[in-house]
């Protein structure tokens, strides 16, 4: 399949990556995501662009390398985007040095068999009441990541210093995931990094409402039943949202 293909582009990572928060009940999954949409873009001005995505939820690091990383490589990918980490940072213990000596590995070998890399440090989750807790962590882990973006020659998307992600509309209604605007808007930071001229579609969104003292407590009262709850759950029990779900894409196709 990939021999049609000159352009080949491989997405490894997890929820981030597979599209969480952008629902598309026609796609695999039932998510679409900031990669299919600047696939979409690449692929419209350049037919000979191939793209997989490999990325799985509640994937943590290791995880996507043992399992993507290979995949990936028989690929033979012209670009690879990975973004992994951010469930191990959200564990109540991580050794995040250790973590990162086997990623600065894993991207070494993409880098020898020839591609080009794109690396996303972590949001800066700081005005967040629950996430903002990690800030600290995730600072620490970005800075690993920039090492090894210049270590390797690999890109840099510094997903910490993009500061429209502050605004509520870009997130879903878990709090946890990026909305379809969210989702947009990646798409097209990653599309100005790979000076593609060619941008996504943002999706109306209506402003947010103002909500009274009341109608927070009810909304945060329904998030934590609804969101909170099931993901502490299920990190309590060891279970993943990604069990039995496969890659969107695992060969290279056109969307």
């Amino acid at each position: 399949m990939s021999a049609e293909f000159t352009k080949r582009w491989v997405a490894m990572g997890d929820s981030f990556t597979e599209g969480v928060g952008d629902p598309d009940a026609s796609r695999p999954n039932g998510v679409r995501g900031w990669a299919d949409r600047a696939a979409e873009q690449l692929q419209a001005a350049d037919p000979s662009f191939g793209y997989a995505n490999l990325a799985i939820r509640g994937k943590k690091l290791r995880q996507v390398i043992t399992e993507q990383l290979e995949p990936a490589l028989a690929l033979r990918p012209t670009l690879v985007t990975v973004y992994a980490g951010a469930n191990d940072i959200l564990r109540p213990k991580v050794d995040i040095d250790g973590l990162l000596e086997e990623y600065d590995a894993a991207i070494a070998r993409l880098k020898e068999a020839g591609a080009q890399v794109l690396l996303f440090t972590g949001f800066d989750a700081g005005t967040s009441k629950i996430f903002g807790a990690m800030r600290g962590r995730t600072a620490v882990y970005n800075e690993q990541v920039r090492w090894i973006a210049d270590r390797r020659g690999a890109t840099l998307v510094d997903y910490w210093r993009f500061h429209e992600f502050q605004d509520w509309r870009m997130w879903a209604e878990d709090r946890m995931h990026m909305s379809a605007l969210g989702h947009a808007t990646m798409a097209n930071r990653v599309l100005g990094i790979l000076e593609h001229e060619g941008l996504a579609d943002l999706p109306d969104v209506p402003e947010l409402p103002i909500l009274s003292v009341r109608e927070r407590f009810r909304a945060n009262a329904a998030w934590a039943r609804e969101f909170a709850g099931p993901w502490v759950m299920r990190r309590l029990t060891g279970r993943s949202s990604g069990d039995n779900l496969s890659p969107k894409y695992p060969e290279l196709v056109r969307l």
